[in-house]
C-alpha cells in the first residue's frame, strides 16, 4: 500500500458541505467533482466525475442525521474510490454516529458502533479522521490507523477570550459523570477549577439531577460535553446550577450539535446565556438561534489532512 497518494483530492456527500468546502478553501484545493444522490427507491447513487487514480483521497461526511442515509453514502463513495484506484482514501468523520451504542448495557444489545467500524473498513478507507468520538475506545473498533481529534483546543480559546478579564470567577463544570475527563482537560485548559454534576438517569433521554460536587456559588460556570441531543441533561444540569449551587451565570459548549427532538425549545427555555458547538454537524437554519454560536472546524481539519499526507505527526494538534 502506498505511504501516500500523488496529490491530495478532498470530496464530500450531502452531511457536511460547508466543512468539506472550508478545508478545500483552507488547502487551496478545489473540491473534487462528484454527484451523490438517490434512485426513485431510496437506493443512493454516486458519481465521481474526475479521475482519482493514485490520488490521496479524502471523503468529508458526518454520519449525522438522516444517519443511515449519511452512513450509506460514504460506504458507496470509498467504494467508488477504490475500484476508481485511489492512492489512499481516508474516512474524514467530524461526527461518527452511532458512536453511543459502544458497549452491552443490557443482555441481548448490539454494539453498533463497532458494526459501523467494520462497515467503513470494509468499504475500504485506509484510515480514520474524526474529533471527539462519545467513547475514545471506539479507535480500537477499527483495524485501521484513526485520528482522533479533540475539540478542546478550539473551544477553549473562545472562553479565554471572553472571560479575559475575570478569569478568577469561572468554574467549569462536568454535566454529568460521563464528561468528567473531558471537563478536566478543558478546565486545564484554561486554568480554571472544577466541579460535576451528580445525576441518576430514569430511562433514556431522560435525567434527574440529584447534586452538585463542588462550590459553584457566585461562579460564571461553563459546562462542557461532547455533544447535546435532546439537551435534557445540559439543561437540567444548568438549571441546578443557578438554583441549587447559586451560580451566577451559564455557558455552555459542545462538540456535536445533534440537537434533536425538544433541544431547541429546551436552549431557549434554560438559563444557559450562551451555547457554544463546533459545525461537525451542520445546522439546519430553523435551529439557529440567538444563544448558539457555532465555531468551524475546516481549519484544524485541514492541517490534520496536511500532516497525514505528508507523513508528520498529527499529535501536535491536540496541545
Amino acid at each position: 500500500m502506498n505511504l501516500h497518494g500523488k496529490d491530495i483530492k478532498i470530496f464530500t456527500a450531502n452531511s457536511n458541505k460547508p466543512v468539506a468546502e472550508d478545508i478545500a478553501r483552507t488547502l487551496g484545493l478545489p473540491m473534487g467533482s462528484s454527484d451523490v444522490t438517490a434512485f426513485s427507491d431510496g437506493e443512493i447513487s454516486v458519481s465521481i466525475k474526475e479521475s482519482v487514480r493514485g490520488s490521496d483521497v479524502f471523503v468529508v461526511q458526518s454520519t449525522s442525521y438522516p444517519v443511515n442515509d449519511h452512513l450509506m453514502e460514504l460506504l458507496i463513495m470509498i467504494d467508488a474510490f477504490k475500484r476508481a484506484s485511489a492512492g489512499r482514501v481516508t474516512a474524514v468523520i467530524p461526527y461518527f454516529g452511532y458512536a453511543r451504542q459502544d458497549r452491552k448495557a443490557k443482555a441481548r444489545d448490539p454494539i453498533s458502533a463497532k458494526l459501523c467500524a467494520d462497515l467503513i473498513t470494509a468499504a475500504g478507507a485506509d484510515r480514520i479522521l474524526t474529533m471527539d468520538l462519545h467513547a475514545p475506545q471506539i479507535q480500537g473498533f477499527f483495524d485501521i490507523p484513526v485520528d482522533h481529534l479533540l475539540g478542546v483546543p478550539i473551544l477553549a480559546p473562545h472562553f479565554v477570550e471572553k472571560f479575559h478579564d475575570c478569569m478568577d470567577d469561572v468554574i467549569v463544570v462536568s454535566p454529568d459523570l460521563g464528561s468528567v475527563n473531558r471537563a478536566r482537560s478543558f478546565a486545564t485548559k484554561i486554568e480554571a477549577p472544577l466541579a460535576i454534576v451528580d445525576k441518576r438517569r430514569q430511562r433514556a433521554n431522560v435525567s434527574e439531577v440529584m447534586n452538585i460536587i463542588g462550590n459553584v456559588e457566585g461562579k460564571k460556570v461553563i459546562l462542557v460535553d461532547d455533544m447535546v441531543d435532546t439537551a435534557g441533561t445540559l439543561c437540567n444540569a444548568a438549571k441546578a446550577i443557578i438554583e441549587i449551587g447559586g451560580a451566577k451565570e451559564v455557558y455552555s459548549c459542545a462538540t456535536h450539535g445533534v440537537l434533536s427532538g425538544p433541544a431547541i425549545e429546551r436552549i431557549e427555555a434554560s438559563p444557559i446565556k450562551e451555547l457554544i458547538l463546533l459545525d461537525t454537524i451542520n445546522m439546519p437554519e430553523e435551529k439557529k438561534i440567538d444563544k448558539i454560536s457555532v465555531l468551524k472546524t475546516g481549519p484544524v481539519f485541514a492541517e490534520a489532512i496536511e500532516r497525514i499526507y505528508e507523513d508528520k505527526p498529527v499529535s501536535p494538534l491536540f496541545v
